[in-house]
């Protein structure tokens, strides 16, 4: 059990970290520089964990399951590392009140899409 739990996990982030480069390596040209894939990244993510979260609240589902794609694919997606170095490379380069709108959008937007996802996820676990 343990061993599947973990191999999920891996193939889940291996599969989240992939995703999270592609869509660096087609957003960072279109904005100059500017971290706007790390924002779509971690408000996307932040609404996947939220709709997963409340989906699999109303279903039996294997543990390996929901490790696999919370852990494993959201976490792998999602990065508050890019998050934090972003900020200070925007404090920076552009200004403080551009990294504090950058900050506060990831982080605001993040819980509210997480939200929106648990709410959506109960109503169609609900019904399936």
């Amino acid at each position: 059990m343990i061993v599947k739990n973990i191999l999920a996990i891996a193939a889940g982030g291996a599969l989240g970290t992939l995703s999270r480069y592609l869509l660096n390596a087609q957003t960072l040209p279109l904005w100059n520089g500017l971290p706007v894939a790390t924002v779509l990244e971690n408000l996307s993510g932040s609404f996947l964990l939220g709709l997963l979260t409340g989906f699999l609240i109303h279903r039996q589902t294997k543990e390996w399951i929901k490790l696999g794609l919370g852990t494993g694919f959201c976490g792998g997606f999602t990065t508050m590392s890019t998050l934090a170095s972003d900020t200070l490379f925007m404090y920076s380069i552009h200004s403080p009140f551009h990294s504090g709108i950058y900050v506060a959008i990831s982080l605001f937007g993040g819980i509210i899409l997480a939200y929106a996802g648990v709410l959506l996820g109960e109503k169609w676990g609900q019904r399936l």
